[in-house]
């Protein structure tokens, strides 16, 4: 994420400010321009400082404290650009309730950020069916009804309320044996499934995809209670991000995708802060990285891997000084970077389409290995698969 200012009195802020901590002035932000920017007010009219012409208002849910996001004032929407995706909040007149949501809603705009950034197709579910929307969902107070469970199905993202509380979230993870459970991972995770709808399924790449993460066909449920009962296999980490990527090839993909938000996002403020990171790694050289360039943009990704890695490295041991867990507790061997290569071109429309359509599932998910795909070696050249054997040589040499 980028870093942002005051345009009064060029103080700092954080993407979620609704004033300057310095010189009280409010603010509201802009999707368009991607830009905090400085308000004044005609009534419930906000006007910019740097730019007295335009007109806004803000997201309908500014009244309850959960949006600092602007709405042009001749729009017709009630919600920005990221409220929109909302289908089902909680009952906010709990304030044990509200206050999980407000955290939940801090994590949905730093994903909506990166996904229009990416300039990914961002349709809700008014737009069309199918689009993405969120059910943010409390459980029963009756014990013997089964607890919420977070997921995708169709475009529709259930995120469990449970999740916004850090205790129970951590023994969740816990209890998982998870390495890394957050908020905001939940929703590039959930994303990661919306998007092989839109990407791979409806983009008929299925070729292309199969080739790095396995056969979607493969029974999903049945490949979740083999994942839960044996965990995943031996060698996993040279080709998997996580251990739960190896349940599925949808798991596979969604964990990818999230992945990918993370570092491009991550590095997007290591730019914004102009770090340079050192460290020295042996007597013949040392591996460094400076973030002189935008991670958002069309880059490759053995640029991306090569500079994430120290910082990656240096953030996990920051973190280890004031006594906390890694920040990136990962190790992105080279399965996993082709992996993201391939997120990368997809994003970045550089993944031609399959030449025949076929009849495929649809990703359900809730929080067998998946079967091998076509070889590489095997593939004509130009194809899909062809290009994955490009992707992944390109990334050998990191």
């Amino acid at each position: 994420m980028r870093l942002f200012q005051c345009e009064i009195c060029a103080s700092p802020l954080y993407f979620e400010s609704r004033h300057c901590d310095k010189c009280r002035h409010e603010l509201g932000y802009e999707p368009e321009v991607s830009d905090l920017l400085a308000l004044t007010r005609e009534g419930d009219v906000l006007i910019p400082v740097a730019a007295p012409h335009q007109r806004y208002r803000f997201c309908a849910n500014a009244a309850v404290e959960a949006c600092n996001w602007l709405v042009p004032e001749d729009h017709d929407e009630e919600y920005c650009i990221a409220c929109r995706h909302n289908r089902t909040i909680p009952d906010i007149s709990d304030p044990k309730l509200r206050t999980k949501w407000l955290r939940i809603e801090v994590a949905k705009r730093r994903l909506i950020y990166s996904l229009l950034r990416l300039n990914l197709p961002l349709e809700s579910n008014e737009d069309r069916e199918g689009g993405l929307c969120f059910d943010f969902l409390a459980d029963a107070p009756d014990k013997n009804v089964p607890r919420i469970m977070t997921g995708h199905d169709e475009g529709i993202v259930t995120i469990a309320l449970a999740e916004a509380d850090d205790a129970e979230r951590e023994q969740r993870r816990n209890d998982l044996g998870e390495l890394y459970r957050t908020l905001l991972g939940h929703f590039r995770h959930e994303a990661g499934h919306y998007y092989w709808n839109r990407l791979v399924r409806d983009g008929n790449r299925l070729e292309a995809a199969r080739a790095l993460f396995g056969d979607e066909r493969h029974d999903y449920g049945d490949s979740l209670k083999a994942y839960y009962k044996a965990g995943p296999p031996a060698g996993w980490e040279e080709t998997h991000v996580s251990a739960y990527a190896t349940a599925h090839a949808w798991e596979d993909f969604a964990e990818t995708f999230k992945h990918y938000i993370h570092i491009v996002d991550t590095l997007e403020m290591a730019s914004a802060f102009g770090m340079k990171v050192r460290p020295r790694l042996d007597r013949t050289g040392e591996l460094k990285a400076e973030v002189d360039f935008n991670p958002y943009c069309a880059h490759s990704i053995q640029r991306m891997v090569e500079a994430w890695a120290p910082i990656a490295f240096a953030l996990n041991n920051m973190n280890r000084c004031l006594g906390m867990s890694d920040a990136y507790p990962f190790v992105l061997g080279k399965g996993v970077m082709a992996k993201l290569g391939f997120i990368h071109g997809l994003v970045h429309r550089a993944i031609p389409a399959d030449p025949v359509r076929e009849d495929v599932q649809s990703p359900r998910s809730v929080d067998l290995p998946p079967g091998k795909g076509k070889s590489a070696e095997d593939a004509p050249e130009g194809s899909p698969v062809a290009w994955i054997a490009a992707a992944a040589a390109m990334v050998s040499a990191v």
